[in-house]
């Protein structure tokens, strides 16, 4: 080699480490021969442990098992500009990428392998989150006021030691709630373990969380130790706590109470330095008032409570939250799945959803099995979805035409009778305000320009 030549290579090397793009070469046989600077601080794997494995083993994207970029480029011998998805580094994190591949050719033009250069959208994602509204805590994401108000005192929550109680239909992330507090605590490096307490009768839910000795019951052969001893100075969630009997009760009430429990079968109590999370679907204070539910366990239950709000009444996440189930099923299925399309987003956002984030994240879990990549149309969602387009039709036969004039008179009535004020007038006819805004749209009734938002500053 020419003297010109090592200046050229050095000079090469130089720019490969000194550019915030990550770069990497492969051979043939789809292993890392070149792995530049950048490319160990996004991934999080040194250059010396990159080296020499496969690609897909340090590369861990979305894209590798059916629609790699460098396998098409290897394949076709030509390159490939900004396919946008997302690798899992080596803290387990997902981080947003785009990839450019080329093919990597001797000088004769044959085909020695492949180059990809990635750039790290990570802060692009968050600043994109920060313009549309959007708040992130743990793996829950929203741009609702109500659930901005929970996350923005969620970090004094985590930190204090007292029961927290969270209240919220079936299916609204209670235990994703719990965890984030576990994780903004100063507990999070010790366990979080979660039980039903509806799930089970007094006898094993007892076993289960106190744990027992040897011969406390029939074919108990050896001490078992409880969720309260597995958790340590970590968190429990005790889920469906109103579905629990008076006597299971009054025990959990001593343990909150003393901070120390007794195995069955025991003599002896042992101490307990777990945080207590309590989580119920049913309204508790309302079983109080019945004697449904012990009155001193609510009270020292219910030092904190944040209730969750049902999805129909937060319906300007839904977007939010498909986008973060693409992205999961993406990485759990190797799909390239990029987004729902307009027509099944007006069919998904015209639902109801009484399984409230549980169902949505279901119904995008129906739509991976039927769409591979690209864009999830309407005929990929469930069937009873679809029922919205046949309403629609139905729409257009005189008796729906009458309802339907009805119901926007009331709503234009309304409309006028408080000055044009949104938030006031969706107060007035009993609906959430998300619901208010989609029959607008859905009558096309248009609101003067000036309106009861100029005179008085109304929240979205």
């Amino acid at each position: 080699m020419g003297e010109f030549e090592e200046i050229a290579k050095k000079a090469n090397e130089i720019i490969l480490e000194s550019i915030s793009e990550g770069v990497f070469t492969v051979d043939h046989n789809w292993r890392i021969m070149t792995f530049n600077r950048a490319a160990e601080e996004i991934t999080g794997t040194p250059r010396n442990d990159a080296i020499g494995r496969y690609c897909w083993e340090v590369f861990r994207s979305n894209m590798c098992e059916r629609a790699c970029a460098l396998k098409r480029t290897m394949k076709e011998g030509k390159s490939f500009v900004s396919s946008s998805t997302y690798i899992i580094d080596s803290r387990q994190q997902q981080v947003p990428i785009t990839v450019s591949t080329s093919p990597l050719k001797d000088k004769q033009g044959k085909i020695l392998g492949g180059v990809e250069t990635f750039r790290d959208h990570s802060l692009v994602e968050e600043l994109r989150r920060e313009l549309s509204g959007s708040f992130t805590v743990g793996d829950m994401v929203s741009r609702s006021k109500t659930m901005k108000r929970i996350f923005n005192i969620l970090p004094q929550v985590a930190e204090s030691d007292s029961t927290v109680l969270l209240e919220g239909d079936t299916g609204t992330g209670k235990e994703l709630m719990a965890n984030a507090l576990h994780n903004l605590s100063w507990r999070k490096n010790e366990p979080f373990v979660a039980i039903n307490c509806g799930a089970l009768p007094d006898t094993l839910l007892e076993s289960e969380l106190f744990g027992y000795k040897a011969g406390a019951f029939t074919n108990a052969d050896k001490n078992k130790p409880g969720l309260f001893q597995a958790a340590g100075k970590g968190t429990i969630l005790l889920d469906e706590i109103g579905d629990t009997s008076a006597a299971f009760q009054v025990r959990l009430l001593r343990v909150l109470e003393e901070k120390e429990f007794q195995p069955l079968g025991s003599v002896e109590k042992i101490k307990t330095d777990t945080r207590i999370i309590a989580a119920t679907n049913r309204d508790l204070a309302a079983m109080v008032e019945k004697g449904e539910f012990r009155r001193d366990l609510f009270y020292r239950i219910n030092i904190i409570r944040l209730h969750l709000p049902s999805l129909r009444e937060r319906m300007e996440d839904i977007p939010l939250l498909c986008d973060r189930f693409i992205k999961k099923m993406n990485n759990l299925r190797g799909r390239a799945v990029s987004q729902v399309g307009k027509e099944a987003m007006v069919l998904l956002l015209g639902h109801d959803y009484p399984g409230n984030i549980r169902e949505l994240e279901n119904i995008i879990e129906h739509a991976f099995v039927l769409c591979h990549e690209g864009e999830i149309g309407a005929d990929h969602l469930p069937a009873y979805l679809l029922s919205h387009k046949k309403d629609q039709i139905a729409d257009r036969t005189p008796l729906a035409t009458n309802l339907r004039t009805t119901e926007e008179e009331v709503i234009v009535e309304a409309l006028r009778q408080h000055g044009y004020n949104r938030l006031a007038a969706a107060k007035a006819l009993g609906i959430h305000k998300s619901t208010l805004f989609r029959k607008l749209k859905k009558y096309n009734i248009t609101l003067p320009q000036i309106d009861g938002r100029k005179g008085r500053k109304e929240s979205h």
